[in-house]
């Protein structure tokens, strides 16, 4: 019996993502009413940390909490994985005293290594090619402010990192247009490019991105891992700052959005987070609902595939 696991935005169908979407509004808005449950007592989940983060332990943890299950925080000092067992030897042990589990690693080749040894659902928190979680908020942030972002005009200004790679995904289930604004040699997988052509594109010019886009999306230029390289990508990436000024070509409503952390006076303008274009705070707190609506899915999945 396949087990289901999140590893990429590919891993549902067009139908699941948009249900799972529509699913987080509604926890959201039961949570802001009181009249939330607790479907999962006793349910636990394992949190597999090789990267730091705020906003997911505090989102998972916390969604785990709230759908009445618990979790628990492994960081490599934690755990046999950071003094070099196996990762198909952590999987086979772990997934059997545990339900669920999440992982925020480095190389996307060892989350599939795991996944592919775990007898529960794993969940990619974040890796270096990817990072699907974010992209549930931001597209239920979307949904939320503006409706189907189907048909839409996306663009994304700077690195093609594990965020921009999301996005790239996302224009395939969710069937909007990606412009993405990046100087020559930080692109995206070249392999991803070309198999969503049709709806992916690269420009060197932000404004030609930003022009008409009903979403603007940016990121840190020097990710997790990339600090050494820190300051010739910041020569690099000169004049892709995401500001007041550049969001004035955009479409008329259009929204903006940042995973965090941000870096203001880099990437974006020292205002542009309370700018009247932005949706960040919405979309940082939607990581919670979103990941709950998955985690929902996936247990639910494995609950009914067992029966």
């Amino acid at each position: 019996m396949a087990i289901r696991h999140f590893l990429t935005l590919q891993d549902l169908s067009r139908d699941e993502l948009k249900a799972i979407l529509q699913r987080a509004t509604e926890l959201k808005v039961q949570r802001q009413k009181g009249t939330d449950d607790h479907p999962f007592s006793g349910k636990v989940m394992a949190m597999i940390f090789e990267k730091s983060s705020t906003r997911t332990r505090v989102s998972f943890e916390a969604g785990m909490a709230q759908l009445g299950g618990s979790a628990l925080f492994l960081s490599p000092n934690d755990t046999q994985l950071g003094r070099g067992e196996p990762v198909e030897d952590s999987a086979k042990v772990i997934s059997r005293m545990v339900d669920i589990i999440m992982i925020r690693t480095f190389g996307h080749d060892r989350i599939i290594t795991f996944a592919e040894n775990s007898s529960v659902p794993v969940i990619n928190a974040l890796t270096d090619d990817f990072h699907p979680c974010q992209l549930l908020a931001d597209m239920q942030t979307y949904l939320e402010h503006r409706g189907s972002i189907a048909g839409k005009r996306v663009a994304w200004i700077g690195d093609g990192n594990n965020m921009c790679q999301s996005y790239i995904n996302a224009a395939d289930r969710l069937d909007f247009e990606l412009v993405i604004a990046c100087p020559e040699g930080y692109e995206p997988d070249a392999a991803l490019l070309e198999k969503f052509s049709d709806r992916v594109s690269i420009v060197r010019n932000p404004l030609l991105a930003i022009t008409g886009a009903d979403l603007v999306v940016t990121d840190t230029w020097a990710s997790m891992g990339q600090e050494e390289e820190k300051k010739s990508r910041e020569r690099a990436f000169q004049g892709f700052q995401v500001n007041e000024d550049i969001m004035q070509k955009a479409a008329p409503d259009a929204l903006f959005m940042h995973c965090l952390p941000a870096y203001r006076g880099l990437e974006i303008s020292e205002t542009m987070l309370e700018s009247k274009w932005s949706v960040v705070w919405d979309e940082a707190e939607n990581r919670l609902h979103a990941q709950k609506a998955l985690i929902e899915f996936l247990l639910n999945e494995r609950t009914n595939k067992s029966k």
